[in-house]
């Protein structure tokens, strides 16, 4: 019964660091053009805008 209860703790302990390596790698950043540009999503660049 002691083993499973030092077991317990340490999975109890060490489960945030767990929880952290699954999430790194997704981070997402927020582009941003200058005026009178927009974003391409499909080039993954920004692109001047045409207007008429």
């Amino acid at each position: 019964m002691t083993f499973r209860i030092a077991l317990t703790a340490l999975s109890l302990s060490l489960a945030p660091f767990a929880a952290v390596a699954e999430c790194s790698g997704h981070e997402q950043k927020v582009q941003s053009c200058a005026p009178g540009s927009a974003w391409d999503a499909e080039n993954k660049s920004c692109v001047k805008q045409i207007t008429s």
